[in-house]
């Protein structure tokens, strides 16, 4: 007897409901598998950077990413179908993402990924403290805010990484100090790094020079060719001149007699302490503020007008082609070289901005000497102390309660091959 099939019976069986959900959920496996399955790079981030991952669902619109596992080990977090945030060190992260088909919410799955974390170049660099029981101790890092006038002065003084990587000291200095009279007076000093004792050189020649002129005597005698010089008629401005001239002579000559001494007292040389030597003398006075300055080697004194509209270098630089190299308060030649070109006096009703710095600054936020004297250099400089930088550092100079650590912590930026020392003085 013949079987017989009944081809309409077989296509009701066909169109089954247990049919049809059976090829939906071969269907949702499929593009599941699909997913698992797909090559998902994510994007490189660098520690202490921001980051930021969107992820491209275009070729799977039918998944959703439901949560990202152990993600919490490197500070980013999912939200909106992105990972965002600032990761801590550098790694590289198994991370497990679990997803859903939308057709079926109810069961994960979950895809293994890596995210690579490029270390902070930071971290490469070891900070070795230097040693306390050293004769000539000098601190890692020291900061300082107070009155300058009837403005403000916050300063930073930070050791290189070059230094900390070797557990060197910290070899530039910076002294900040009141006066009688109404002078204020503020000094930075960056010690040779190939002087044995360079960080004494600078130290000595910061305070020494203030120690100069914490004189009534000379401070009053400054005051009084002064007054001469710009209140008087100009027939007798050339021997007051010359009187400002003579005492400002006398002050660093008297730090090159200070550090001749200690090098004599301790069996070494004066050149293990060669030192540059920048200082600002100020004073306001019924005509304005007057500024005495001084400069031996390549750290810049620049004053910045009230509406950021002028900027001026008020010291001469060694530095460029022609130089001969960078000079030191400790070298017997500075005084037969026209040691008088290397002192200023400027008058200026008002002020935003007083900045004496050092190379490790000046080399990598400057880099020429001519920009010294941009606007738009300077513009840039104190967008960057803003907290437009890649640290995020900022330094706030109108609520100011902590500016002498945020200066301190803006100063330990990252600026490839500039390691040296980093000192900074910010009058404002």
């Amino acid at each position: 007897m013949g079987i017989f099939f009944n081809n309409g019976d077989r296509k009701k069986e066909n169109n089954r409901p247990g049919n049809e959900e059976t090829r939906q959920d071969a269907l949702i496996r499929k593009q599941k598998e699909e997913f698992r399955d797909s090559h998902l790079v994510l994007k490189n981030a660098s520690a202490r950077q921001f980051y930021e991952f969107s992820f491209d669902m275009d070729d799977f619109p039918d998944i959703r990413i439901k949560n990202i596992l152990h993600l919490e080990e490197t500070g980013l977090k999912f939200e909106d179908h992105k990972i965002a945030g600032m990761p801590a060190a550098g790694n590289v992260y198994d991370l497990d993402i679990e997803f859903y088909h939308t057709k079926d919410e109810k069961n994960t799955c979950v895809k293994r990924i890596q995210l690579y974390v490029n270390a902070d170049p930071k971290d490469l660099w070891k900070n070795i403290p230097a040693d306390i029981n050293d004769r000539f101790y000098k601190a890692d890092e020291v900061s300082f805010k107070g009155a300058f006038l009837d403005k403000k002065i916050v300063a930073a003084s930070k050791r290189g990484r070059s230094h900390a990587h070797e557990g060197k000291f910290r070899e530039d200095d910076f002294a900040v100090n009141e006066l009688s009279e109404g002078w204020s007076i503020v000094s930075v000093s960056d010690g040779a790094g190939s002087a044995e004792m360079a960080r004494e050189g600078s130290r000595l020649a910061v305070h020494s020079i203030n120690t100069f002129f914490s004189s009534e005597e000379i401070l009053n005698e400054l005051e009084t060719d002064i007054n001469v010089v710009y209140q008087a008629s100009s027939g007798i401005h050339a021997e007051a001149e010359q009187n400002i001239l003579r005492l400002l002579n006398r002050s660093v000559e008297y730090v090159h007699q200070v550090l001749d001494e200690t090098a004599k007292k301790n069996s070494l040389s004066i050149k293990d302490f060669h030192a540059t030597l920048i200082f600002a003398l100020v004073k306001k006075f019924d005509f304005g503020y007057i500024f005495l300055t001084f400069g031996v080697g390549d750290c810049p004194v620049n004053l910045i007008s009230p509406d950021f509209s002028e900027v001026k270098l008020l010291n001469r630089m060694d530095v460029g082609e022609f130089s001969g190299g960078t000079r030191f308060i400790t070298m017997e030649e500075i005084f037969s070289e026209q040691l008088s070109s290397r002192f200023g006096m400027t008058r200026v009703k008002d002020f935003s901005y007083l900045v004496l710095m050092t190379d490790g600054i000046y080399d990598p936020k400057f880099m020429t000497e001519n920009k010294l004297v941009d606007l738009e250099s300077w513009k840039k400089f104190f967008n960057d102390l803003d907290g437009n930088n890649d640290d995020c550092a900022r330094v706030d100079f109108i609520n100011d309660k902590d500016i002498d650590r945020q200066l301190l912590e803006w100063t330990d930026f990252w600026s490839r091959g500039n390691h040296d020392d980093r000192t900074l003085v910010i009058i404002y």
